[in-house]
């Protein structure tokens, strides 16, 4: 079987780690596998050459800052092939171009367009392990492009599904997916099985364990995917398709996102076309835009109010603002100081009432909600983000989630 396995930061962020690494790559080729194994750059070499950009320059260029930063997957990768073959092992590094990766040639948030993997097929025949640089690819004008945070999950995900592999492991530095952060809440239980739509959801809305377009893909191409430790053993979480498994509770797990910010327009036309005016703008900025809420109509004129990433607060209010005169806003606010806090369960179809078990827990524990999301499996509130974490082990016991898997 094709296996592709990806490993994060922490996990080959020194010489020790990345020789463990080695072995448990050696040990799933000699068990009969071929491999193609994705890396992220060691420990925090990104942000190290974040930093080193701006002691150079406090505006580097898009394109200077990704020739830059793709550097530390290649460094990463290099070394684990060097400790592949030190081990007997044959293998062979490449970057993301090399391995076929194509993007639509935005800098720093590419998206892949499509995979060649002629050449990575190749070095599969010739009995070597692949081992691809993540978090990169190639524009279609020749251009080192990287796929922004979390691009390295991507990466993974979409060769297993070019390849056609029998699984996608994604290694990192917990054992899978637990009902709530177990950094939060210790005793929190660790998940055998979640659907993909709960995943999505849990990754969208703050839990780092999957990056949120890696599980897309993977939902899309139905790529299963497993979620294991790379310093133990353990079976980890499987990730699939929802309805393989039995709903058995409304709540599968809680995650609490704390990079909110929220912004208001005071007074808006209401007129048609106001909406999208204002937040066609924002996208023209590539700013993903989460909860939105419309005040009710006095004297023709609305209240609009949105919550964006905080490290895109600084760039949305500069958009808000060139569209204030356009939409007839008389007013705009923001509060930076927002976290998200959020249930997920594809089991809350089946139960009536969900969203008023989450409100009364936080209305017990004296946690105000600014702010209010749903679908049909999450339920999002907006709360002071000093009370984020008191409000994961609020839910976390409203809901039962360490009870018996």
């Amino acid at each position: 079987m094709l296996i592709v396995q990806k490993f994060g930061g922490s996990s080959v962020a020194n010489p020790q780690r990345i020789a463990r690494v080695a072995e448990r790559v050696k040990n799933t080729v000699a068990d009969g596998h071929r491999v193609v194994v994705v890396v992220s750059a060691m420990g925090d070499t990104t942000d190290d050459l974040l930093a080193l950009a701006g002691r150079v320059s406090p505006n580097p260029s898009p394109r200077e800052l990704d020739m830059l930063l793709a550097t530390g997957e290649q460094v990463s990768s290099a070394l684990l092939c060097m400790a592949l073959e030190a081990r007997g092992c044959a293998a062979v590094s490449l970057t993301g171009g090399q391995a076929g990766i194509r993007t639509d040639g935005i800098h720093s948030k590419g998206k892949i367009t499509e995979i060649d993997p002629t050449r990575v097929r190749a070095e599969l025949e010739r009995g070597r392990v692949v081992v691809v640089a993540g978090f990169q690819g190639v524009s279609p004008a020749g251009e080192i492009t990287t796929l922004g945070r979390g691009g390295s999950d991507t990466t993974a995900v979409a060769l297993a599904a070019a390849l056609k592999a029998g699984n996608c492991e994604i290694y990192t530095d917990v054992d899978g997916v637990y009902t709530a952060d177990p950094r939060l809440v210790p005793e929190a239980r660790k998940l055998d099985t979640i659907s993909y739509d709960e995943m999505l959801e849990l990754a969208s809305l703050g839990a780092v364990v999957l990056h949120p377009r890696a599980v897309e893909l993977a939902k899309l191409y139905a790529v299963p995917l497993v979620v294991r430790s790379s310093f133990h053993n353990g079976p980890g979480t499987l990730i699939k398709e929802g309805g393989e498994m039995e709903q058995a509770a409304a709540v599968s797990g809680v995650a609490h996102d704390a990079n909110v910010a929220k912004i208001g327009l005071f007074d808006v036309e209401d007129q048609p076309g106001v909406a999208a005016r204002i937040f066609q703008e924002l996208a023209r900025e590539s700013i993903n835009v989460d909860m939105i809420i419309q005040g009710a109509m006095r004297g023709g004129r609305n209240d609009i109010a949105f919550t964006v990433s905080r490290d895109d607060l600084p760039r949305a209010l500069e958009a808000v603002r060139r569209i204030q005169d356009q939409v007839g806003a008389k007013g705009i606010t923001y509060d930076e100081g927002l976290a998200k806090i959020s249930i997920v369960g594809a089991g809350m179809v089946s139960y009536p009432g969900v969203a008023a078990a989450m409100f009364e827990a936080l209305a017990e524990a004296g946690i105000n909600i600014a702010m209010i999301s749903t679908s049909e499996i999450k339920v999002s509130c907006a709360i002071r983000r000093e009370e984020a974490e008191r409000a994961v082990r609020v839910l976390y016991r409203k809901f039962e989630l360490g009870g018996d898997a």
